[in-house]
């Protein structure tokens, strides 16, 4: 699929500017993949929230958690991960703003499901995401 639906998921109290780098940057022509953004762009009441990101989520082929160095604290990444769990739609994460792998995960995110941001190896985790989940049924 040349042109997969992502759902960004980040921290949107400290990785807002790390959100616009990497969704800039996918849309690089020298990337080797193409993906679309349908992260929410702005603070969102409680109540709008949970309905308009698990519709998002459920729309998308992959979620991709941008992971930074507060993530510990970011509750609604945890619950977007739950949503895509839910909506069996694949996800993993790259770290981002200096993140590594001594930084804490959001729960549900494995630790060898997070890569470093690297467009190679971003690429080669969108093409296995591709073939999980929802998309299993379609990549055959």
């Amino acid at each position: 699929m040349a042109d997969p639906r992502s759902f960004v998921s980040f921290d949107f109290d400290h990785d807002e500017s790390q959100r616009m780098l990497f969704v800039g940057q996918c849309k690089n022509s020298r990337t080797p993949f193409s993906a679309q953004d349908w992260s929410s762009k702005s603070v969102l009441a409680q109540s709008q929230w949970q309905t308009l990101i698990a519709d998002k989520i459920s729309r998308c082929h992959l979620m991709i958690v941008l992971v930074g160095r507060s993530m510990g604290s970011a509750s609604g990444v945890a619950k977007e991960i739950q949503m895509a769990k839910d909506k069996n739609v694949p996800y993993f994460g790259v770290y981002v703003d200096g993140a590594g792998t001594s930084n804490t995960l959001p729960a549900g995110l494995a630790r060898n499901r997070t890569i470093s941001w690297k467009w190679d190896a971003i690429a080669n985790a969108i093409d296995q995401v591709m073939t999980e989940g929802k998309n299993a049924k379609s990549a055959a």
